[in-house]
């Protein structure tokens, strides 16, 4: 997708600038996962023209291999960022998605079981699972591809209600069900249970529906590990994180990290990234989390959606004695 940012905390009828990237959940958690030292594809179609062009430089530019990229179509899905301040949150407007050359490339546009032989792990977003028939036919095509050779499957839920539309989560759960069916890694919490997959309970606080519906959720759909956060947002435009790891029957937590934010947009992808890395590491659960949430306090920190966190700043800002000038 291409990111249109208003500059400082102006809104879109003030301003008469935008600065433009290239972002989106797989371009995010792919080349967090290349700065960590992974080699990462992107399963995508860009347009053939100019856009098409600047988007596959910028994703290079980021480690990503653009081997599974095909092009056609001319128009690429954006969104619109306005930034918040205090009371007035930041604002996400999205543009142009279902007539994206993603959105509209026909399902023999990518030989999924040829992709599948050649990768370890494929991640799948909620976001591209609410597009249309189409991409959600040609999506769990892949997941099944994936498992069918070997490989592990992660979804992050990422539930958007504005692409979704009326009635939803209603729309959203025999699709959401189908990728929890496939999938070894899931990112989600306890109000994607709840709304999402319809899961009650009698619970008020978070925490404790947290622990209530994730073994559910793990035992019913046989999902190895879940993952997830628990976000609170204070004053002066401080957040607060602690992750959560549900694998083996038990739940490791994170520390409470509280931080300043500079851009929230993407940070989550950040999480999901040290999740999967401490995975593929062979991290204990406690050091997988704790690497995780750190990631994503970090994402806070930088411009852009796209994490620049090096394996080494990571475990630095795990120490908490990050913060004076490196000399």
């Amino acid at each position: 997708m291409m990111r249109l940012q208003v500059p400082g905390y102006e809104s879109l009828a003030q301003s008469s600038t935008l600065r433009y990237s290239f972002s989106g959940t797989g371009v995010n958690v792919t080349s967090a996962l290349a700065q960590l030292g992974h080699k990462g594809y992107l399963v995508s179609t860009l347009p053939t023209n100019a856009i098409g062009d600047a988007a596959m430089s910028y994703i290079q530019k980021l480690g990503i291999i653009p081997s599974f990229i095909t092009r056609s179509g001319d128009s690429l899905g954006m969104y619109f960022l306005e930034n918040g301040f205090g009371v007035r949150p930041s604002r996400v407007t999205y543009c142009n998605r279902q007539a994206s050359s993603f959105n509209t490339a026909h399902a023999e546009a990518y030989n999924f079981e040829d992709i599948a032989r050649d990768i370890d792990i494929a991640h799948f977003c909620g976001i591209t699972l609410a597009m249309n028939d189409n991409v959600r036919s040609q999506m769990k095509a892949f997941a099944h591809a994936v498992k069918r050779n070997g490989g592990q499957v992660v979804f992050d839920c990422n539930y958007r209600p504005s692409l979704w539309g009326e009635d939803g989560y209603t729309k959203a759960k025999p699709h959401y069900e189908e990728m929890l069916d496939l999938a070894d890694i899931v990112m989600m919490n306890e109000k994607d249970a709840r709304f999402i997959l319809g899961m009650e309970t009698t619970k008020e606080d978070r925490k404790e529906q947290l622990m209530e519906l994730i073994p559910l959720v793990a035992e019913k759909y046989n999902i190895s590990v879940i993952a997830g956060t628990h976000r609170s947002i204070g004053g002066n435009n401080t957040h607060s994180l602690v992750g959560f790891l549900f694998k083996d029957r038990s739940f490791s937590f994170s520390e409470k990290m509280t931080f300043s934010v500079f851009d929230r947009i993407g940070a989550g992808d950040a999480y999901t990234s040290g999740i999967i890395y401490g995975e593929t590491k062979g991290f204990s659960p406690n050091k997988t989390v704790a690497f995780a949430v750190a990631a994503g306090m970090l994402a806070h920190t930088v411009s852009g959606d796209t994490p620049t966190s090096s394996e080494n700043d990571i475990l630095l800002a795990m120490t908490n004695e990050a913060g004076d000038v490196e000399r």
